[in-house]
């Protein structure tokens, strides 16, 4: 099977990650469908687009983090439970390329064009309640408009959180990317333990 401009995918593992392995026991931590935070974002790509406008590193076997919306389910104004558009059967999605938004080829992840993925740090002002610096963060993946390990300011509401590899990470559009810090020598990477026990 192909589509003309859809990537074909299947989950990994489940469509919903809201479970918790404590012991011997799974734990269900949420029983919400349309909590995007439970939400599965990891896929494997079984097909690519047989058109491409332009060209893709993204090749079938790679593991990609796709949207939100790819694996959810969702309440129509009559209380019926439906499928996302992308939904095709249980195990194929329909992605559209700008829900891609990291791929892992060769064992190492990648960012498509316009996006990076930064890692918030340690607030460690004196007077300040945050645990984390506001808009601040460190470049774990980059599309290269900056480079890696980068200390970087960012806008307002510019990040998405994503949970990679047990990192608690922001997805942030490269454009929104406003000024490269230099490192002071205090600066510690944010990382709380809910997201490394996911």
């Amino acid at each position: 099977m192909k589509s003309l401009f859809n990537y074909i995918v299947e989950p990994v593992g489940d469509r919903y990650s809201n479970t918790k392995k404590v012991g011997d026991v799974d734990l269900i931590t949420n029983t919400e469908v349309s909590n995007h935070q439970f939400i599965n974002r990891k896929a494997k790509v079984i097909a690519t687009p047989a058109c491409q406008l332009e060209e893709s590193e993204v090749k079938i076997g790679d593991e990609v983090i796709v949207h939100h919306n790819v694996f959810r389910r969702w309440y129509d104004v009559r209380g019926n439970e439906k499928n996302s558009r992308s939904f095709v059967d249980e195990s194929t999605y329909l992605v559209q390329p700008d829900q891609l938004f990291l791929h892992k080829t060769d064992g190492e992840w990648k960012c498509p064009n316009g996006y990076c993925f930064v890692q918030p740090i340690k607030d460690t002002r004196r007077l300040s309640i945050n645990t984390e610096r506001p808009l601040v963060g460190k470049v774990i993946y980059s599309d290269g408009t900056v480079d890696k390990g980068d200390l970087v300011g960012f806008r307002p509401d510019s990040e998405f959180e994503f949970i990679i590899e047990g990192k608690r990470l922001y997805r942030v559009w490269s454009h929104f990317i406003t000024i490269k810090y230099e490192y002071q020598g205090d600066e510690e990477e944010y990382n709380p333990s809910w997201a490394q026990s996911g």
